[in-house]
């Protein structure tokens, strides 16, 4: 195995090699003392952008001051630990579905060259099984990513800020569905696309 990671990091290197050597012999050529091969903003363009999410705030975050909608009571200190204790123990069952889904997919991968003797109906019935094993596997990654978010979100203390329009989602809201990134407007405006 060590092996095969180790041909993998190689071509990779190889081919960051050649593609920069290919960028440098552009550059000679063109006169360009840039590339831009970019499209779509990424993490250097986005950083520039201005969005609607104040920016994280240093230190601890006393949970009165996470945001709530007008006529809602503030966070208190205990629901506060309670979402985070949901938000950690969704993250350790994720990780644990995740490490399940594997060893699941491992086997599946393992056996799906003893097609010997198997007609096409067994055939397909591996495929099916590999492809909802799959699915679900990603769906919890995601579910994952999203939960990390969540508890990275409470700790910065911009858990419960709307991620479109920085107006509160509301406790209720995250209180019912903790991962929750967008107010309910935004939500809507989202499933309208």
């Amino acid at each position: 195995m060590e092996r095969t990671t180790a041909g993998r990091k190689g071509a990779v290197d190889e081919a960051v090699a050649s593609a920069a050597e290919g960028a440098a012999r552009a550059a000679d050529k063109t006169g360009a003392t840039t590339v831009a091969g970019k499209k779509t903003p990424g993490p250097a363009t986005a950083a520039q952008q201005p969005t609607a999410v104040p920016k994280a705030r240093p230190g601890a975050v006393a949970p009165e001051d996470l945001p709530v909608r007008p006529g809602e009571d503030p966070w208190t200190q205990e629901e506060v630990d309670e979402a985070r204790a949901e938000l950690t123990a969704e993250a350790l069952r994720l990780r644990n579905e995740i490490e399940s889904s594997e060893q699941s997919l491992a086997g599946l991968m393992r056996d799906s060259g003893d097609g010997a003797g198997d007609d096409q109906a067994d055939t397909g019935t591996k495929n099916i099984t590999r492809e909802h094993e799959l699915a679900l596997a990603a769906n919890a990654r995601e579910m994952l990513i999203q939960t990390e978010r969540a508890l990275e979100r409470l700790h910065a203390g911009t858990y419960g800020l709307c991620e479109v329009c920085g107006n509160a989602i509301g406790k209720a809201r995250m209180q019912a569905f903790p991962r929750a990134t967008l107010c309910v407007e935004d939500k809507q405006k989202q499933e309208r696309r």
